[in-house]
């Protein structure tokens, strides 16, 4: 077997923040007590380096106001910033999306709560701030099985990047776990001989024991045996899956991993990781599986987050329709369920109103 591994290793570039402001803005000590106070409180360092951001976008707007005390802000400053969020573009022209707007306004409320609770304000200026209702929507791409096999076959099994990629790609899809939650995975975390594996403070910093499938523990097996300990540099954390360069894979990494082999096989959809978690889920519902456990497999807190899944699970839903809806049904007095082909019954050719007489004057 050959070891494929790019030889020039580049150095990895550090992200700077756009929207980081400089440490000498009155509003900014404000920011960081509140990330201390949320920290110790026992918020998750990720949790709090997205509301930091999204704080740190909303005191650059104030700073090209000439905005720098708490008591300055206003429910109706705070409405003209919801309406930049909202006329706002990104570089290829599309506006910020609901859920993008709510994540950048609605760690300003929980801010503006803190600096009241602290005596920094009288009054919340946001506790009356009307945010955009949060849509309902269905997952955009919903993968068959034939089509997550298809994804997962385009790993090279015969090179030992492939190996790696095809253990993660198992995992995905046998547990739908977080990308989040894979990125912290730990060797000891997994246990092929139970067919287990343990998620440490995952979302909402919750622990859950998690059942894995016995392909995904012999993919990952042969990974750790042939793979790992040839790719694995430095300091060893005992982090189970490394990037190329034998470190712990970031979230970036993984991302464009999966990406990498949905597109390979042809097939076009954003968020290459949580389709995984998605068709985990779908699959498993179709085949019988109970709504509950689908809920303590996937790690959500309240049922109905888990009941989306019910409304995508078509296989069901066609079983059903099939053997109860009337259209499908024989009927007593013993007429024909098929619709009459061009002629009637005694050879003559039917009117133009003996087929849908009902519906030929709709559009």
């Amino acid at each position: 077997m050959t070891r494929t591994l790019n030889p020039k290793r580049k150095r990895r570039r550090t992200s700077v923040n756009p929207y980081d402001p400089a440490p000498g803005h009155p509003l900014h000590p404000y920011l960081t007590a509140w990330c201390d106070w949320s920290l110790a409180a026992g918020f998750s360092e990720q949790t709090m380096s997205s509301r930091r951001f999204s704080v740190q976008r909303f005191i650059i707007w104030c700073d090209e106001r000439g905005i720098t005390r708490p008591v300055e802000i206003t429910r109706p400053m705070l409405e003209r910033y919801q309406r930049t969020l909202y006329q706002y573009r990104k570089s290829n022209g599309a506006p910020l999306s609901i859920m993008g707007q709510l994540g950048l306004l609605n760690p300003l409320t929980a801010w503006f709560r803190w600096m009241v609770r602290q005596n920094h304000l009288l009054h919340n200026p946001a506790a009356d701030l009307e945010l955009p209702k949060k849509p309902k929507s269905l997952p955009k791409t919903i993968l068959s099985v034939q089509q997550v096999e298809t994804i997962i076959n385009q790993a090279d099994p015969t090179i030992l990047l492939g190996i790696r990629n095809r253990a993660v790609m198992e995992v995905f899809y046998s547990t739908g776990i977080r990308r989040m939650e894979l990125m912290h995975l730990k060797q000891y975390d997994l246990d092929t001989e139970r067919g287990t594996l343990m998620i440490r403070q995952g979302k909402g910093r919750k622990d859950r024991f998690l059942p894995i499938g016995e392909r995904a523990c012999k993919w990952t097996d042969k990974y750790l045996l042939e793979v790992r300990p040839e790719i694995v540099t430095g300091y060893d954390d005992q982090t189970l899956f490394l990037d190329d360069y034998g470190q712990p894979m970031s979230a970036r990494f993984i991302g464009d991993l999966m990406r990498r082999h949905v597109e390979a096989a042809g097939i076009t959809t954003p968020g290459a990781c949580h389709v995984f978690r998605h068709a985990m889920a779908t699959h498993m519902l179709e085949n019988g599986a109970d709504i509950r456990f689908i809920q303590a497999m996937l790690g959500h807190a309240n049922l109905e987050t888990t009941q989306i899944y019910t409304h995508v699970s078509m296989s069901k839903l066609k079983e059903i329709h099939n053997a109860t809806h009337p259209a499908r049904l024989s009927r007593a007095q013993g007429d024909q369920t098929d619709p009459p082909g061009p002629g009637t019954g005694d050879g003559q050719q039917a009117p133009p109103d003996a087929i849908d007489g009902d519906d030929q004057d709709e559009p």
